[in-house]
């Protein structure tokens, strides 16, 4: 095995393409071929399972090698700074997060890293709560940030750096727009829009909406951007985080309604337990705590 062969098998497990992976890194394909064939034969088994067409996808081995292959690269980073003796971190460190807090929360964070540690590349892999979680277990991802309501993940360590009022807005025009107090009777007649919503928020409203009957779908939209757009058009109410909406209010676009769910969600970053954080990791979980939360609370174990 030598460090090559790791990165490459990494960036291929991360993408399950190996011809994606050969254009991130800059590689032929046959490259990228080349080295995943010899690191199976230098461990002794198959780490991928080649599909149809080109893509591939993680043997039951593969996926055992595979946090073994991060912490590897972890440690050749680490031991790469470490021998450059310089004090500023340097090197790459891949960040799961959700549209909701790529869009509204990152920007001045990634502005300061850009400018204070230029060494450092945040690269940001977007996906909803629930894959990042499952990119964190399998290795795939150093970090994640991600809103829930649940602020415990099996096989994870992190912190919770600040709750995220949930807002439910409409077009100003909407008939509820007007009320005073909406309750939960008059917001089943609407179709409700929840771009990001996870099973346990999906839950959540279904059992505060519907109680034990049965639950009218929830409209997903895909995206933040999508939810606003359609819930201005009329198409019906956006369930989002308030820091997302916060602009369209202000300029009239859209109009909040008198209604709360009775849950919030958390902004949280989150690693695989075990994982030993290297000193770029460290500087992105410290610097971020202290963008988002002066106090940032541990996760129970």
């Amino acid at each position: 095995m030598d460090i090559r062969q790791l990165t490459t098998f990494q960036k291929a497990a991360t993408l399950l393409s190996f011809s994606r992976a050969a254009a991130e890194l800059n590689y032929a394909q046959s490259s990228v071929t080349g080295q995943i064939r010899g690191l199976e034969n230098a461990l002794g088994i198959e780490l991928f399972e080649r599909l149809s067409g080109r893509s591939v996808r993680l043997t039951q081995a593969g996926e055992r090698f595979l946090p073994y292959a991060e912490q590897l690269l972890s440690l050749a980073d680490e031991a790469r700074s470490a021998t450059r003796g310089g004090s500023e971190p340097a090197g790459r460190v891949l960040v799961g997060t959700m549209e909701s807090i790529a869009t509204y929360r990152m920007p001045p964070m990634l502005e300061f890293f850009h400018h204070r540690h230029p060494g450092l590349q945040v690269v940001l892999r977007p996906g909803s709560g629930e894959e990042t979680v499952q990119a964190l277990g399998r290795g795939a991802l150093d970090l994640g940030l991600v809103m829930d309501v649940e602020t415990r993940h099996a096989s994870m360590e992190g912190v919770v750096l600040r709750t995220e009022p949930l807002v439910a807005v409409v077009c100003p025009d909407h008939l509820l727009a007007a009320r005073r107090l909406v309750t939960a009777d008059q917001l089943r007649e609407t179709p409700l829009l929840v771009p990001e919503a996870g099973p346990r928020c999906r839950r959540l409203l279904e059992r505060e909406l519907w109680g034990g009957r049965e639950p009218v779908p929830l409209l997903e939209s895909g995206t933040v951007e999508s939810a606003k757009r359609w819930a201005a058009a009329g198409l019906g109410i956006a369930l989002l985080p308030a820091v997302a909406v916060a602009d369209d209010i202000d300029t009239g676009v859209l109009a909040p309604l008198a209604w709360r769910p009775p849950f919030e969600v958390s902004t949280q970053l989150l690693w695989r337990r075990g994982t030993r954080l290297t000193r770029e990791m460290r500087v992105f979980v410290d610097k971020v705590s202290e963008f988002l939360t002066g106090e940032a609370d541990r996760i129970a174990a």
